[in-house]
């Protein structure tokens, strides 16, 4: 009789222990080993995912914009064309109907972070999906070179003042588009040991960079990649 109400038990607990561990995965979810990459910020708008995400999710399409026989965007009139600037986005425009310079720069401004924080944090995968080959080449390499020293580098992003288009141009069927970043700082590198090797934690340094992204305007693919960096000489 006592072994029955022990077997019993058994049941019980082990029905218990099941609906926990559904619970447990309705809520947090699980890990299968194929989640998606991370998104690059930097995405053509407008692509057909977009507008049945848009369509189900009951958004109301605006009307597009007036564009003149070249397919020039209004937005774009009165541009000066003999300003290489404003020329290179109506290039770019005309070439790929969906490029809107003020979202690109918002996009680039979240890949601008996304990328020094991935850096410094030796995320190679991350920065995969958001550099072409030979900016990749480079930055992983310094990762390695940084973790066969057994160095760390600490970065923290206090700020971006400011992030605009300073270049524009399409070259054939790629569009290059260079932002301009002045970020505030704050990086440090330390040994094995954890001792500060460069920078000072307690030391927010101005920092300007200039980033060109580049795309082919005829592939699918609406993602653009990092494709040089350099200081302001």
């Amino acid at each position: 009789m006592g072994s029955g109400f022990q077997f019993l038990d058994i049941i019980l607990f082990a029905m218990i222990a099941a609906f926990l561990v559904l619970r447990l995965r309705s809520v947090l979810g699980r890990r299968t080993g194929h989640q998606r990459r991370p998104e690059n910020p930097i995405a053509r708008s407008g692509s057909p995912r977009d507008a049945e995400a848009n369509a189900s999710d009951n958004v109301v399409a605006l009307p597009d914009r007036a564009r003149d026989a070249n397919g020039v965007d209004a937005a774009f009139e009165g541009a000066d064309e003999s300003d290489p600037l404003a020329a290179g986005l109506i290039q770019i425009r005309i070439a790929d109907p969906n490029f809107d310079p003020a979202g690109f720069a918002e996009g680039a401004r979240a890949a601008f972070e996304m990328i020094v924080q991935s850096y410094a944090e030796g995320d190679v995968k991350t920065l995969r999906n958001l550099l072409n080959d030979e900016v990749y080449g480079n930055f992983s390499e310094a990762i390695r070179q940084r973790e066969a020293n057994g160095e760390t580098l600490e970065t923290t992003v206090i700020s971006i003042k400011s992030a605009e288009i300073v270049a524009a141009r399409i070259e054939s069927r790629t569009a290059f588009v260079t932002m301009k970043f002045v970020s505030e700082q704050v990086n440090v590198t330390r040994d094995k040991a954890g001792e500060v090797v460069d920078g000072d934690p307690n030391r927010v340094t101005a920092i300007t960079d200039l980033w060109t992204f580049a795309r082919n305007t005829k592939a699918r693919d609406p993602n653009w990649t990092l494709v040089e960096t350099r200081i302001p000489e």
